[in-house]
């Protein structure tokens, strides 16, 4: 198959999203398939050593969230003159915005079906970009419009399935999870992990990666460890915070102001798989409160290097997840987030038996997943051209 992806990001600068494209431009291209991957870049020209093609467009670096870059790829000559040399046969678009948008016109202009894919609780975005419930309103139409003209519609979980359906979305949805990359726990990675990250001899280690931005529930989190730091001064921790994002002094504020400043660690942006999965492998425990997220893609990553997830009962991260069996739920409140941690932390060896049941029945290969994904892409193309 000739397989367009459509993304607002991507490599070197990338989301989850992202990196979910990534995954399937990796795997499709290995499996020998021609795949192109349509995206912004911020120093545009060849990049060589994929199994894919990258097809990019120039973009602009957000200042305010240096993991999105934004453009236009229909006023770039350059990507226009390269999309009309491909002859696809399935156009993936990933959002409903710039690159979407292109990835709608491109399938018009060659008759070709459309699979768009709903990422993430864009209302949520909207809202907190700009604090008007109207344009919140507004954004959401935007959205329900833009998959309302695919020919068919992915979730990355249940709940996200749910989530456009309260939008307004009225046409059928299939739930396409995510996969995980899965690598081996390297000797270059903990040594990088442990020079540049060090942390006490025996103290637990509490782990979030992601955006450090409040719609991951982070008050909550730093909430929670605060209420532990002051309820058990004899036990110590530390809450490891990997990632970049635009609260990031605003939550180092929290921390100090909650009395743990000295506990947290910010890492800053990782791009290293081996020094990240050492982290993970060294955690005690992963935290992800987030009702935000439609795919728990980290805590996947957490389980597969065996650490298991404290995560929201009833959120998308959840799905999946039995309480005490591969993983630990608890209610969206500190003192229940605090709880879960010390019930977790009280028995070494119970939690290292959860984190080897996380391993074995939480991550899906990335290359299993794309298999699903290929089989699905031969029907729509098959129903499409009845």
């Amino acid at each position: 198959m000739r397989i367009l992806e459509f993304s607002d990001s991507f490599i070197p600068i990338m989301d989850g999203v992202g990196n979910v494209v990534y995954q399937y431009a990796m795997n499709m291209g290995k499996k020998g398939h021609e795949c192109y991957v349509i995206a912004p870049q911020t120093d545009t020209g060849y990049r060589g050593g994929y199994p894919f093609e990258l097809v990019d467009y120039m973009g602009v670096q957000l200042s305010s969230m240096k993991s999105y870059t934004v453009g236009v790829p229909n006023l770039d000559p350059h990507c226009q003159s390269r999309l009309n040399m491909i002859s696809g046969d399935i156009v993936h678009v990933h959002s409903p915005f710039v690159a979407g948008q292109a990835g709608l016109l491109y399938a018009s202009r060659h008759n070709l079906p459309t699979v768009g894919t709903f990422h993430s609780k864009y209302r949520d975005d909207f809202l907190q970009a700009t604090g008007i419930t109207l344009l919140a309103d507004a954004g959401t139409r935007f959205v329900v419009d833009f998959f309302e003209k695919c020919t068919e519609v992915w979730a990355v979980s249940e709940s996200s399935a749910e989530t456009l359906r309260e939008y307004g979305f009225k046409n059928e949805i299939k739930v396409m999870p995510n996969g995980t990359d899965i690598h081996p726990l390297t000797d270059a990675g903990v040594l990088a992990a442990n020079e540049q990250f060090p942390t006490p001899e025996g103290v637990p280690l509490l782990l979030y990666t992601g955006q450090i931005n409040w719609k991951k529930n982070l008050r909550t989190t730093l909430q929670a460890c605060a209420i532990l730091a002051k309820a058990h001064p004899e036990k110590d921790f530390r809450l490891m915070l990997a990632g970049q994002g635009p609260h990031e002094e605003e939550i180092k504020k929290l921390a100090e102001e909650l009395g743990i400043g000295e506990k947290v660690i910010f890492t800053g942006h990782l791009t290293d798989h081996d020094l990240l999965n050492a982290l993970y492998a060294r955690a005690s425990l992963f935290l992800f409160p987030s009702l935000y997220d439609t795919s728990g893609l980290v805590t996947r990553e957490a389980a597969a290097m065996g650490t298991p997830s404290i995560v929201v009962k009833g959120s998308s991260a959840a799905e999946g997840m039995t309480d005490g069996i591969n993983g630990f739920l608890c209610e969206n409140d500190p003192a229940d987030l605090a709880r879960t941690i010390e019930d977790a932390l009280s028995d070494p060896k119970r939690l290292e038996s959860i984190g080897q049941k996380a391993k074995e029945t939480i991550p899906i290969p990335w290359s299993t997943l794309v298999d699903n994904v290929l089989d699905e892409y031969r029907n729509v193309i098959r129903k499409y051209h009845l």
